[in-house]
């Protein structure tokens, strides 16, 4: 049986709406910056299993392992942890569409720092962007949420974008899985030295039906992004990149379904949701 890479994508699309799901229902006991630890412990224990049956780290020099620590600090620690508290304060179906943003950052970036060229499907991708986030902002006032509270997830997808870039620079002196590796340990490491330096450790216990959504999320967000990459590998960046940024249209599926009376949704934060989607797939696809 021969799996496509569009097949690949969309299942990764799946996996993240999944986690963010499960991060919301994990949440409803404990805080987000229990969620966001577990889900580094998990995030580690699974990569670097994957780096011993992959054969090892191989032979990455030090500015590869200098920036994949980097957007280990910035995006793994910074992006997670504002994703959990996005997902706790405007709900998770808000908060995919918005965190979804970030390879719109990651192209802004490309532009300015690598002097990328504006084209036609990135002004109009932006601009649908830009219209289904003033609905979400407008549907989500509907359910009680501050619109100075979408900053919250908007910094995730910038942090997400700037990892992007980070990413894409480490690649030359390291491969992805091992990479990877590097990434979410320096975040394990820094943010469970900030917990216990601030003297939160208590932060990092948990048990319960939370320990076992929050471990669920970390293993379906770190397969997603497993099937990312091997989806990567059998196809084009055209192809997968487009497909595995309809997430958030899962994330409305899954929470109408399993976070009924947790995450509220009315017409403008679903046609919002839609037009986001539509915006970073003109971006992505046509770019």
């Amino acid at each position: 049986m021969v799996i496509s890479a569009p097949a690949l994508a969309l299942t990764s699309a799946l996996c993240s709406a999944a986690a963010t799901v499960l991060i919301s229902r994990g949440l409803v006991r404990y805080g987000p910056y229990t969620g966001a630890w577990v889900n580094l412990v998990v995030g580690t224990t699974c990569v670097w299993i994957a780096v011993l049956l992959g054969g090892g780290v191989g032979r990455p020099t030090p500015a590869g392992v200098a920036y994949f620590a980097l957007a280990g600090l910035i995006g793994t620690v910074g992006g997670r942890l504002l994703r959990f508290i996005s997902i706790e304060t405007v709900g998770a179906s808000i908060s995919a569409a918005l965190i979804n943003l970030s390879p719109l950052v990651a192209t802004a970036l490309a532009i300015a720092v690598l002097g990328e060229h504006v084209t036609a499907p990135v002004l109009v991708g932006t601009l649908v962007i830009v219209g289904g986030t003033t609905l979400l902002s407008a549907g989500g006032r509907g359910t009680g949420v501050r619109a100075v509270a979408l900053l919250l997830p908007l910094m995730s997808a910038v942090c997400f974008g700037v990892v992007a870039v980070l990413r894409k620079i480490g690649l030359s002196g390291m491969a992805p899985i091992p990479g990877f590796a590097v990434n979410v340990t320096a975040a394990l490491v820094a943010y469970t030295a900030f917990l216990v330096a601030s003297r939160q450790s208590t932060l990092m216990t948990c048990r319960g039906r939370s320990l076992a959504y929050f471990v669920l999320a970390g293993v379906a967000e770190n397969l997603g992004v497993f099937l990312l990459l091997l989806a990567l590998s059998l196809g084009t960046v055209s192809v997968v990149a487009p497909l595995a940024s309809v997430s958030p249209i899962f994330v409305l599926v899954l929470s109408f379904f399993f976070l009924r009376g947790i995450d509220m949704l009315n017409r403008r934060i679903v046609v919002g949701t839609l037009l986001i989607v539509a915006g970073v797939y003109l971006i992505m696809a046509l770019r």
